[in-house]
């Protein structure tokens, strides 16, 4: 056992978020992404049971966000007339902005394809039980600077 270490971050995603270098990304995605199809050319790390707000408050205790780039944070999208609603988008804004200082600025959004697009380049997509819709959020890694 590891003090200060969020108890929800198994120890293969440990090793990831350790793993990974300045740029890489890695996408925490909902129980509707096809993480095994997009993530075939990527560490695929099973968090099911689990929701997307919980791990990404645990990996950003950890996980440092790009500091060159606008948009650290990347949503996919809501398709042009699709009636979905995304109050989970409020959740993560709420803990991107306890996590960096840019808070909200910090997240962007990419257009539905174009995000699996990213997403197949990810150094990893960690696969959670999450039920909300449209509940994917790429994160870009930054360097630690202490």
């Amino acid at each position: 056992m590891l003090k200060g270490i969020p108890k929800i971050l198994s120890p293969e995603l440990l090793k990831v978020l350790c793993e990974m270098g300045h740029g890489d990304r890695i996408v925490i995605a909902d129980g509707n992404f096809p993480t095994e199809s997009v993530g075939k050319n990527a560490i695929v790390v099973r968090c099911d049971g689990h929701g997307v707000p919980e791990l990404l408050e645990a990996v950003l205790k950890l996980f440092p966000l790009d500091s060159y780039v606008d948009h650290p944070v990347s949503l996919m999208e809501v398709m042009k007339g699709d009636p979905v609603e995304t109050p989970i988008w409020d959740e993560y804004k709420k803990i991107v902005r306890a996590a960096d200082a840019r808070g909200e600025a910090a997240i962007g959004t990419i257009e539905r394809f174009a995000f699996y697009e990213e997403a197949r380049k990810a150094y990893c997509i960690v696969a959670t039980g999450e039920t909300a819709l449209y509940a994917n959020i790429m994160l870009q890694k930054g360097v630690v600077k202490e």
